[in-house]
């Protein structure tokens, strides 16, 4: 039999994290590429890009996980889009021969302001940012309108059943994450939930 472990209260401060700046962003960042590692190599396995398909990361961070993505993937293109140029900085030293090669794009940017086309990407993809878009329903609308139809979103956070202590510290609470699914319902007409080992996430389609 299967023991559910007790999620611990939530006691980091989400906010911290919003728009690393200066010295602090700078090991901030570096602190993220290590911590947050297991946590993007199991959502690269739920969001399966294909050969020319484009990927778009929304608070794309140090960078790791577009780096996994050029690395292990065929998307033709990985765009980014992070409100903050210490990120951006790190995330273009660590994808540097993506970025030469033309298949990476990483630049300024927020959930609610993705400076992209409509219909312009196969997937679109956040991990454990969307508790600091300020606007969630404007967010999810936002991602829909740059996804082709039939283009896939996924949407991640740390869990609070993770087995590593700092995901449980900072995982997502149950009221959270049952706002999120609701929304992205009510934009996309459907939403499907993963509690993996790392994070929980949620999938859904643009019809």
């Amino acid at each position: 039999m299967t023991t559910r472990r007790t999620p611990p209260p939530a006691t980091l401060d989400w906010r911290a994290f919003a728009l690393p700046r200066g010295l602090a962003g700078v090991i901030g960042g570096r602190m993220m590429a290590r911590m947050n590692m297991p946590a993007q190599r199991e959502v690269i396995e739920l969001l399966g890009p294909q050969r020319c398909d484009r990927v778009l990361e929304v608070g794309y961070g140090p960078g790791t996980l577009v780096r996994l993505l050029a690395e292990r993937t065929d998307a033709s293109l990985i765009a980014g889009i992070d409100p903050s140029p210490v990120m951006r900085e790190q995330a273009l030293r660590r994808c540097r021969a993506a970025v030469a090669a033309g298949r990476v794009e990483l630049g300024i940017g927020t959930a609610t302001e993705t400076g992209r086309p409509v219909g312009s990407f196969d997937h679109v993809v956040s991990v454990n940012n969307v508790v600091l878009w300020g606007d969630l329903p404007a967010g999810v609308r936002e991602l829909h309108r740059v996804l082709r139809p039939g283009g896939h979103l996924l949407v991640a956070f740390h869990s609070r059943t993770a087995r590593a202590w700092h995901e449980r510290r900072i995982g997502l609470p149950e009221n959270v994450a049952c706002q999120i699914e609701a929304i992205v319902t009510g934009t996309f007409g459907n939403a499907e939930r993963h509690d993996l080992d790392h994070v929980v996430a949620f999938t859904a389609t643009r019809g």
